[in-house]
């Protein structure tokens, strides 16, 4: 069978089953089997497909119908312009959390913790546009940590981003002048409400703390004093109705210049603050 035709048949197959980007998900599926970068694919469309390639095009295609992420399937997802490895157990990075790695990129920094890693992805990529810096990358999923120390290999900056399995800040030493996030924030009633793509396939640690969804945020806020220099950051993704409640509660823990991103929906999406200088602006403890 020739490529083009197998294109074809697996966007209709996606489209009848309602998947939505159907078109999208079955190229880059192709794509992926064929063993080609996307933007190569359409040089590609003419040529007959190997029984091997049609074997795991028709897995892939398989996969996708009973509605696992893409990234999950191809194991890679582009972040900030870069490839990163996906797994079950890592969030997808989405990108709407490039907008926390924009606002925290607007000022130059030293030392970074990322706390819930994940894939590490906002992590490195802060890195390797701030390379005078270093950082630490926080989680509570084992599983993610070994994604997360993949991915820092694979980009180059392990040597820059020590990796701890923590429960927030219980196993974090030092300060930071930036602390970034982007926490479980959906609510328990809303979880059934997901689209299957998210709720049957990627890590409900990682999509929601339970509860009112802003627990998280909570113990975030609680500890960020703690465990920021004078005058460092927090810069935190949120859900796009808790831009007030996360506001109050750095405001509680007496941070400063807080302020609302929205994303490009115009949804609220992040949310920065500062710690207050201490008297002498020295930007130390």
């Amino acid at each position: 069978m020739k490529a083009q035709a197998a294109l074809v048949l697996a966007s209709r197959r996606l489209a009848e089953a309602g998947q939505a980007g159907a078109a999208g998900d079955a190229r880059r599926l192709l794509a992926f089997a064929m063993g080609l970068a996307p933007d190569r694919l359409t040089l590609a469309l003419q040529d007959d497909l190997p029984p091997e390639v049609e074997v795991a095009f028709e897995a892939a295609i398989t996969a996708r119908l009973a509605h696992q992420p893409v990234s999950q399937i191809t194991g890679s997802r582009l972040f900030w312009g870069r490839e990163f490895r996906v797994t079950q157990d890592t969030l997808d990075p989405r990108p709407e959390t490039e907008i926390l790695v924009a606002a925290a990129l607007e000022h130059p920094f030293t030392k970074v913790l990322d706390l819930g890693t994940g894939t590490g992805c906002i992590l490195i990529s802060l890195l390797k546009d701030m390379p005078f810096a270093a950082g630490t990358a926080a989680d509570l999923s084992e599983a993610a940590l070994a994604i997360a120390r993949e991915n820092a290999a694979r980009h180059g900056v392990d040597t820059r981003a020590g990796v701890v399995c923590s429960d927030w800040y219980s196993r974090i030493d030092g300060r930071f002048d930036l602390i970034v996030s982007n926490p479980p924030y959906i609510g328990a009633d809303e979880m059934a409400g997901l689209s299957r793509d998210v709720h049957d396939w990627e890590p409900h640690l990682a999509l929601t703390p339970g509860g009112d969804g802003l627990e998280a945020y909570r113990q975030i806020t609680r500890g960020a004093g703690a465990r920021l220099m004078s005058g460092g950051r927090i810069v935190l993704e949120i859900g796009p109705t808790q831009a007030e409640a996360v506001s109050h509660m750095l405001h509680a823990e007496g941070f400063t210049h807080i302020e609302v991103r929205q994303d490009l929906d115009g949804r609220d999406r992040v949310v920065l603050a500062q710690k207050p200088q201490d008297d002498t602006g020295c930007g130390c403890a």
